[in-house]
């Protein structure tokens, strides 16, 4: 099943987020190459591809794990969890109605 893992940054993280950013696209890349990755992105904090100093909100991941508690332990060892840039994370069930 898939899951929708949604990171909360909090204030000021930008520096952070840029620096772990590497290790957390491999894990990315991970699900990706595994053909469990639906879609991944930053969430700007304005409304602008590249948001620049202003940085982002945020992150939302769709992946597809086992069940509910292993991408729990995924999210949770996110370099952006481990690091601090993500003040909350939430993870729930998605179901995939389009495209």
């Amino acid at each position: 099943m898939y899951y929708a893992i949604i990171g909360e940054d909090r204030e000021d993280s930008l520096e952070a987020r840029l620096r772990v950013r590497p290790e957390h696209l491999e894990r990315l890349e991970q699900l990706k190459a595994e053909g469990r990755l639906l879609l991944a992105g930053p969430l700007p904090a304005i409304d602008c591809e590249d948001p620049g100093p202003a940085g982002f909100t945020g992150s939302l991941i769709l992946a597809e794990f086992k069940d509910l508690e292993t991408a729990r332990a995924w999210a949770n060892d996110d370099p952006y969890v481990t690091s601090g840039v993500y003040a909350h994370i939430q993870v729930h069930p998605f179901k995939k109605v389009f495209p």
